[in-house]
């Protein structure tokens, strides 16, 4: 089928992280893929959970929004709610969810990274533009820890990024916009290691259930949206400076 912006099926969206991008936070990205903007922050508490108070190991934790203009109809802010919507509480999970599956969290201390993800536009894809956008921003504060002596050293097993796949009529695609998500009649999110490891795969057949070569092909498809991905992240460490073990890899 003929994508609207021309790509090739197996093709991502033309991906931008700009780092630093806020002058507070410890940690700052904004991505762009495609028509999706995310700023991603990543703030250092000293200081843990109740859980895991004198334990000796850190956290990280999310939390997930999207302006009330990011979407063709405005939506309404969760404070003018009183409550954080449903969808908002399980894509913030997602997000704290795989970014904890690469950082080794004694390595830390008792800290706590508090990872904000806001969306500025959506067009598909922002919960997976998070979690890769997020990710180079925990990199980004945590090496801040590490130049600063607070640490020994980078606490970062791998890589970490995440993408759509999805079958529209009876094509596979790799990260759908929002006209094509609309329309998918099956839907995945992917979030895969630098190194192939799969975090979470949420698929869901939204209207024909679909068969295990598809599900097989969707996770390939994805894999190679990751390593293009993971290979943006490189290069962006790659000017902060930072080179520490598979980060380094390639």
């Amino acid at each position: 089928m003929a994508r609207a912006d021309g790509r090739q099926a197996f093709e991502i969206r033309p991906v931008r992280i700009t780092t630093p991008y806020m002058k507070y936070p410890e940690g700052s990205a904004l991505i762009e893929a495609g028509d999706t903007k995310v700023i991603c922050t990543a703030t250092i508490e000293a200081k843990v959970p109740g859980f895991l108070r004198g334990k000796g190991q850190g956290w990280v934790t999310a939390e997930y929004g999207m302006l009330p203009r990011a979407t063709e109809v405005r939506t309404v802010r969760d404070a003018t709610r009183g409550r954080v919507a449903g969808r908002s509480q399980e894509i913030q999970r997602l997000i704290g969810r795989s970014i904890r599956a690469v950082i080794e969290m004694p390595a830390m201390g008792e800290r706590t990274v508090w990872i904000d993800c806001d969306v500025l536009q959506a067009d598909g894809g922002t919960r997976t533009a998070s979690i890769t956008g997020a990710y180079v921003a925990v990199v980004q504060a945590l090496a801040g820890l590490v130049a600063e002596g607070e640490i020994k050293r980078l606490p970062v097993t791998d890589l970490l990024a995440a993408v759509s796949v999805g079958k529209v009529g009876e094509e596979l695609l790799l990260d759908l916009d929002f006209a094509e998500d609309s329309q998918a009649g099956v839907d995945m999110n992917v979030v895969m290691t630098g190194a192939g490891k799969l975090v979470e795969v949420q698929g869901t057949a939204e209207q024909t259930p679909f068969t295990r070569e598809e599900l097989q092909q969707m996770l390939d498809l994805a894999a190679e949206g990751i390593a293009r991905l993971c290979e943006v992240q490189r290069q962006v460490f790659a000017g902060l400076g930072i080179f520490v073990g598979q980060l380094q890899a390639g």
